[in-house]
């Protein structure tokens, strides 16, 4: 597959510049992956949940403003971040978003370029990551999410791989809202879970709204998180085996096809 320019051209993954950072990061991570784990104790977990080719949609909570860092980092794929259109206005983390592939995408309103970007990306094989949450959760457990995430799915349907990472609140350079007291060395967590597709239907034949599509997307973070993290989604993940909303569809083994 060839690869890469700027979030606005259209021919950014068939061009030279891409594939340079492609290899860049590449070429890091052997080096950053080992790093991490000596100063944060970061351990991943689920590295064989990850597809080896094909687009897909990382979902993640958010509670570090490192944390689209170290996913990069964590997952064996590139993963092109959608991030919030304030970086861009801070040359060095401008810098960094642009060499990783990550997009701007506008906060508190629906931003269809950014949203058309995403489906892009997907549509080409490339892994997008999301934080639904739209920002950092300031107390450490999952708070509402923003639908357009599900829209993206709902339209590319690719596979969602859902994703948690907890351990880098206690981490500085978070704000002061952000950061919370720890004791100890660090330890990051990133946790893979296994892809699934979200339901075309319900069993009564209608079609699931993107506030119940998020929140099956949601819920399946949530799992994947320790009980102090679930935030709003505690109760849902107890309850998720006898609730009347559609389920997740898994991946289809090998041998499978996709109907």
């Amino acid at each position: 597959m060839t690869t890469g320019g700027s979030p606005d051209d259209a021919a950014w993954p068939e061009s030279r510049r891409r594939r340079i950072k492609l290899a860049l990061f590449r070429g890091a991570r052997v080096i950053v992956l080992p790093l991490l784990r000596l100063l944060l104790g970061m351990r991943i977990e689920g590295l064989e949940n990850v597809p080896p080719r094909g687009g897909a949609l990382v979902v993640a909570n958010h509670l570090h403003n490192s944390d689209p860092i170290l996913l990069i980092a964590a997952f064996p794929r590139p993963v092109f971040f959608m991030a919030k259109s304030d970086v861009w206005r801070v040359p060095v983390a401008r810098w960094f978003a642009e060499l990783s592939g990550a997009f701007p995408v506008e906060r508190g309103r629906p931003d269809r370029k950014a949203l058309r970007h995403a489906e892009q990306e997907l549509a080409r094989g490339w892994l997008v990551g999301v934080f639904p949450e739209g920002g950092r959760s300031t107390t450490g457990a999952l708070k509402s999410p923003y639908p357009g995430v599900a829209l993206i799915a709902a339209r590319s349907r690719v596979p969602i791989i859902p994703t948690a990472i907890w351990g880098t609140e206690v981490l500085p350079f978070n704000g002061k809202k952000g950061r919370r007291k720890g004791k100890g060395w660090p330890k990051v967590r990133v946790r893979m879970g296994k892809p699934f597709y979200l339901p075309e239907g319900t069993g009564d034949g209608s079609r699931p709204d993107l506030a119940t599509l998020t929140d099956l997307m949601m819920i399946e973070v949530a799992k994947l998180l320790p009980p102090e993290y679930r935030g709003i989604y505690a109760d849902r993940v107890a309850e998720a085996a006898a609730e009347p909303h559609p389920s997740p569809t898994p991946l289809p083994t090998a041998g499978e096809e996709r109907r």
